[in-house]
């Protein structure tokens, strides 16, 4: 069955699970604006992908998101889809060793953010009555690991907000849900890992094998396994899901 092309917009797309997405949806035959912070990578994404178009933005910045939502209009018309896929780790330590400045950064880059491009993308689809918004979150919310305090209070921010917009937006057939990723395997995790490592005075290779002994099904979790799942949420054939928190993790049961 032939499907019309949607306008997709996805965040943090300069590389790991946000450039795979992109790069799916493109190949789908959509049309697929990017954005990242870091300028460097977003010119490599968009070198090797003719196809997509792309902005330098900061999404906790509130005129910087504008600007970003102008350029993406402009080039594509109203906004069908939008993947909200930025997010940063935050401070690791217990709650007494954190800076109040650190608890504020992290909760401006995972939740202020997906605010801020939410109720940009909204009038498109409120007129349009239909879109599809995916938002990250992470399966640390399940586990609600301690010494990552602001990292689990900002993703379960991301998830309230999923499940309250799910009830305002569905009489407007605008459907939002969240994607929990388990230990994914790129660099941003290899960083985590290297730093857990580093503080506690062990390897790497320890800490991960240690991690993988509390998931399920023993494994990390590959970008295009999650872009996989967000184009179906995106899709026709998921067209009645919405409001729902969906992990992507092996079944991640404990994290230390």
């Amino acid at each position: 069955m032939n499907r019309a092309p949607q306008n997709v917009l996805v965040t943090a797309a300069g590389q790991s699970v946000g450039r795979a997405m992109a790069e799916k949806f493109l190949a789908r035959g959509d049309k697929v604006h990017i954005c990242d912070i870091d300028g460097k990578l977003l010119e490599k994404v968009l070198a090797a992908n003719p196809g997509l178009a792309g902005t330098v933005c900061d999404v906790a910045d509130e005129s910087q998101v504008a600007a970003l939502f102008h350029e993406a209009r402009a080039r594509m018309g109203p906004i069908d889809v939008l993947v909200n896929t930025v997010g940063i780790s935050g401070p690791r330590g217990p709650i007494e060793s954190l800076s109040f400045a650190d608890w504020r950064a992290t909760l401006a880059a995972n939740l202020d953010s997906m605010f801020l491009t939410i109720r940009q993308a909204v009038p498109d689809m409120r007129r349009n009555k239909r879109g599809a918004i995916v938002n990250f979150s992470t399966g640390s919310t399940k586990t609600v690991m301690p010494f990552r305090s602001p990292y689990v209070a900002s993703k379960a921010g991301v998830e309230g907000l999923t499940k309250a917009l799910a009830r305002e937006l569905g009489p407007d057939n605008i459907r939002i849900n969240a994607i929990l990723p388990g230990m994914i395997d790129n660099e941003r995790m290899r960083g985590v890992i290297a730093r857990i490592a580093q503080q506690e005075s062990r390897t790497a290779e320890a800490v991960e094998q240690e991690a993988l002994q509390f998931i399920s099904m023993r494994t990390k979790i590959q970008p295009a396994e999650i872009a996989d799942m967000v184009l179906f949420l995106c899709s026709d054939a998921a067209r009645h899901i919405s409001g729902q928190l969906i992990g992507v993790d092996g079944n991640i049961e404990w994290e230390a």
